[in-house]
């Protein structure tokens, strides 16, 4: 027998229609927002960032492909990985279904990475991936748009990230949660290397030869582009979430 509240079909009803209204307050809030991000004065970038890509050596320019637009999803995935996130790669699980759609609507999608370009291909054949992917090996360009902690950041103790700054380490070394720690070992790393790198993503404009940056976002400013959230906050049980860690795997890592 449920525990959960049942009623009428009438009652449902009622309560569905009350809910449609704060579902339309939250789609005209959510439509000013973007109204808002549009609005973001733009920087221009000068610094000559190089990427390694399936097509060679690139500039971050080179990244538009002809677009005037350009999305970037910075993949937690660093030199000393032995594979991506699992967080970014189930995000990553729907880039190759809207990518096309946004490049005929004058959008390329990318996601970078620190990681050498070929640790890359190996784990974008292993999940079947086909959006493109650059590394920025040995480039500020992570460092830059905020999703990589530096050695000068760790040694301060103060980090940065989602346009505020915090104690560092979080928790003392070795006091770690198990699913903080299984997380790390998933990517082969220890739980200090693995959260060296911070997931975000940033949108950049083309004009005139000139690149700027217009927007960037990371930390929970990223639930609306992972596609298995939007869906599992409509499931009746929603996320269903423990406290014992993260419950999601890469896709190839499910059992039944």
């Amino acid at each position: 027998m449920t525990k959960h509240r049942t009623g009428t079909r009438e009652e449902w009803l009622a309560a569905r229609v009350e809910l449609l209204a704060a579902e339309k307050e939250h789609t005209r809030r959510s439509d000013e927002l973007a109204r808002r991000r549009q609005e973001l004065p733009w920087v221009r970038i000068d610094k000559p960032y190089r990427f390694q890509t399936d097509q060679g050596s690139a500039s971050l320019a080179d990244l538009f492909r002809g677009r005037s637009q350009l999305l970037v999803y910075h993949f937690m995935f660093g030199p000393d990985f032995k594979a991506g996130c699992p967080s970014c790669s189930a995000i990553a699980d729907g880039f190759d279904g809207i990518a096309v759609h946004l490049a005929n609507h004058d959008v390329m999608l990318w996601a970078v990475s620190r990681a050498p370009f070929e640790k890359l291909q190996t784990y974008e054949r292993r999940m079947g991936w086909s959006f493109p992917w650059a590394s920025s090996f040995g480039s500020d360009f992570n460092e830059d748009f905020g999703v990589v902690h530096t050695e000068a950041e760790l040694r301060s103790g103060v980090v940065d990230y989602n346009f505020r700054s915090a104690k560092w380490p979080p928790r003392p070394p070795g006091e770690e949660s198990p699913g903080q720690t299984a997380f790390a070992a998933s990517v082969g790393t220890d739980w200090a290397t693995f959260t060296r790198e911070r997931p975000g993503m940033s949108a950049f404009a083309l004009e005139d030869d000139i690149v700027y940056h217009a927007y960037s976002s990371y930390s929970r400013g990223l639930d609306g582009l992972w596609g298995m959230y939007q869906w599992l906050d409509r499931a009746p049980r929603g996320r269903n979430e423990t406290g014992s860690g993260p419950w999601w795997r890469r896709h190839d890592e499910y059992r039944g």
